[in-house]
């Protein structure tokens, strides 16, 4: 606090009448002039009272909607909160108004201030029959609420006591966040960041993050400020220019619809329509109330999810036909044109195999995008992140971790980042540790393949069980390690709801490319060093002990008569000999070394070798399969298909264990390195890979267990 211990300065915010003035008279006992029109406070009125023995500034601003530069009010105001003039900031908020008044606060939150926040004219409230939860907007706004009645003087004396007490404890001021858009969120950090390499030691990471979203803005002040900073404001250009583009809309309106969103969610949280007083509903709210209904919302919600993913499946089994149909002409034809070797042996069974394998899931990748791109939008995610936040406090997860865990279904490295705006370390850390449990992208390809494999007729059924039951393992976990963590103090979420809006063509295939071209990045790193690594492996050492003389006999055969009988015989020798070399691999040694530990789950050796591969990404489980089963599918007659392959090394119930395996265990590396990070030690990092593990083995056995008294 900059002021003396004995002194606390305030500065006094609010629209036009709100009420500011009639507050200001009531504590400081002056006779200024009020009235039920707006800025009849044209200039800042300071006044002072004493309260416990402490002398209380307070600076009257004028009434205003925002903190903009449009006019001589805003400007004044906003100059006086940025110079950090008060120690604390009360923001008078309309109860009968309470939408309007929030979007105000929407900014001030952004300017990072310690606010009390007056919820005045609780009367007009209370005649529009609208209850609202003084706590649960506390929680969300991040700072005290007090109830006040200007005209009777009702709170003001909690309100004198609530100012002591703020100043006395500061550091109990919790600030709240709101969430951009996820493109216009990164532009924020990538201007901010820039703006502290220029003002090292001028400004607070607050601070810096304010100016950032006005020159994105386009505030001419601001720019004005930073004329000497060319870099920095191309910079900005450029990304104002990308927003809108692929957006399609300009960036005061992006930032516009968050500080919307932030509002509308927090009124639908904390505001209870008691009777309906027949105000006119715009069509957000007409949707809203079919979408966020409490007894239909989830339903349609879940009803939405089956359609993504039964429409993953279906649509996306014809281009992966394709695919896969160009990857056997492909190996076909290197297998023509590379002579007879080593070379020959990596390329076909394994680069070709492991990336072709793999590749073929790029369609079922793109339609699933496509559709979380629409729903991101339109703005319907955020109303699933809203409709499951009434379940998750049920289950005592935090509110906040709503966005990191739909982020998860897209990758659990940078949702496992984004917990970073969850104010506890206790509930950040439940929120880090069960984040992996969602059903991120990398492991789709390896349900899609194991769905076409063993549950043909109702694969997308099957993947979409698979979401379901990623959603509710994560929120049993949280049941779990609440009980496991010492408990910390609850806080609240505003979950921000954006208006409904048409998606644009670009902005869906700007989303729909960017998860494309990550995808192929995997193929032509991780995935394409892990298939090369796998065939090493599995190809050494060359000088295997067979059990019988194989080239022999099958040398034997092929000087008989040909016959079909003995072209049999000869495949039937040729497999043998390549699943014992196998066997005998590095790779074989070292996962049959590990096998028993996966023998009660009914795996093979084989099945461990693509789980412990999956630890470097999930996508390699599928490559670890292609090339494992390369030699397989040459030495039959049948189809090359991975999935009829697959198909005969288990049953459906192991199958399906396998799969709820694959869900939970253990992150993969980059997640692992993530959650170190983000949690502060290794400790926690191992900590979620242990228990990943068991739960994935526990639950896994329970199913097979259960499964097998029932098949």
């Amino acid at each position: 606090m900059k002021s003396e211990p004995s002194t606390i300065t305030i500065g006094l915010v609010g629209n036009p009448n709100c009420g500011k003035t009639t507050i200001l008279n009531k504590l400081c006992r002056s006779k200024d002039n009020v009235g039920n029109y707006p800025r009849v406070t044209v200039a800042a009125k300071e006044r002072s009272f004493e309260h416990q023995g402490k002398t209380i500034n307070i600076t009257d601003l004028p009434g205003i909607y925002a903190l903009t530069t449009q006019s001589p009010e805003e400007s004044a105001s906003r100059d006086y909160i940025h110079a950090e003039k008060a120690d604390i900031v009360i923001n008078i908020l309309d109860a009968g108004n309470l939408e309007r008044s929030l979007f105000l606060t929407s900014q001030l939150i952004e300017m990072g201030k310690k606010t009390i926040f007056v919820l005045n004219m609780i009367d007009e409230a209370n005649r529009k029959k609208l209850k609202i939860n003084s706590a649960a907007l506390s929680n969300m706004l991040g700072g005290p609420v007090i109830e006040t009645n200007a005209i009777t003087g009702e709170g003001l004396e909690k309100l004198k006591d609530c100012i002591i007490e703020v100043a006395n404890n500061p550091d109990e001021i919790k600030q709240a966040f709101i969430n951009y858009d996820e493109h216009l969120s990164d532009a924020v950090i990538r201007v901010q960041e820039k703006i502290s390499q220029l003002h090292q030691d001028e400004m607070s990471e607050t601070q810096s993050r304010w100016l950032a979203i006005k020159l994105l803005e386009g505030d001419e002040v601001m720019i004005s400020k930073e004329k000497d900073h060319d870099y920095l404001l191309e910079m900005v250009r450029r990304e104002r220019y990308d927003l809108a583009r692929d957006h399609d809309g300009e960036c005061e309106m992006l930032f516009a619809d968050a500080r919307y969103g932030f509002v509308h969610g927090m009124v639908l949280e904390a505001v209870e329509v008691v009777e309906d007083p027949g105000q006119r509903y715009d069509m957000t709210k007409k949707l809203d109330m079919f979408f966020l209904h409490r007894v239909l919302g989830i339903p349609v919600f879940v009803a939405l999810l089956w359609i993504m993913f039964q429409t993953t499946f279906s649509v996306g089994e014809y281009p992966m036909n394709w695919i896969d149909a160009g990857v056997g002409v492909v190996s076909e034809f290197l297998d023509n044109i590379i002579p007879a070797g080593m070379a020959h042996d990596l390329i076909i069974d394994g680069v070709v195999a492991g990336v072709g394998g793999t590749i073929i899931f790029l369609p079922n990748i793109v339609i699933l995008f496509f559709f979380m791109a629409v729903f991101s939008e339109t703005g319907y995610l955020t109303r699933a992140a809203f409709l499951m936040d009434r379940v998750m406090h049920s289950f005592g997860l935090h509110g906040k971790a709503l966005i990191p865990l739909v982020m998860g279904f897209g990758c659990n490295v940078p949702a496992v980042m984004a917990t970073r705006t969850i104010e506890s370390d206790r509930s950040r850390l439940i929120a880090i540790i069960i984040n992996p449990f969602m059903l991120c992208a990398a492991r789709l390809p390896v349900f899609i393949l194991f769905a076409g494999a063993f549950f043909s007729e109702m694969a997308g059924t099957m993947v979409f069980i698979m979401y379901m039951l990623s959603i509710v393992i994560a929120m049993g976990a949280s049941v779990l390690l609440n009980k496991l963590i010492p408990e910390g103090e609850p806080e609240a979420f505003v979950m921000e709801l954006p208006p409904y809006r048409l998606p644009t063509l670009r902005a869906v295939l700007v989303h729909m490319w960017d998860k494309a071209l990550n995808f192929l990045q995997k193929i032509a790193g991780v995935i394409l060093v892990g298939s090369i690594v796998l065939w090493f492996l599995q190809e050494f050492p060359q000088d295997v002990k067979y059990s019988m003389d194989y080239d022999s006999k099958i040398e034997q055969l092929r000087s008989e008569p040909e016959s079909s009988e003995n072209s049999i015989a000869i495949a039937g020798f040729k497999q043998k000999m390549a699943q014992e070399h196998l066997s005998n691999s590095y790779l074989g040694r070292v996962s049959q070394s590990i096998a028993p530990i996966f023998a009660p789950l009914e795996f093979t050796w084989r099945d461990t070798v693509a789980i412990l591969t999956g630890f470097v990404a999930k996508e390699v489980v599928v490559a670890s399969y292609a090339v494992i089963y390369a030699q397989d599918e040459e030495s039959t007659e049948e189809s090359t298909s991975l999935k009829n392959v697959l198909s005969k090394t288990m049953s459906p119930l192991v199958a399906f264990a396998f799969m709820i395996f694959v869900l939970l265990y253990t992150p993969c590396l980059a997640t692992i390195a993530v959650i170190r990070r983000e949690a502060g030690s290794w400790k926690w990092a191992g900590f979620s890979v242990a228990f990943s593990l068991v739960l994935a083995w526990s639950l896994s056995f329970v199913v097979l267990t259960v499964g097998n008294l029932f098949i």
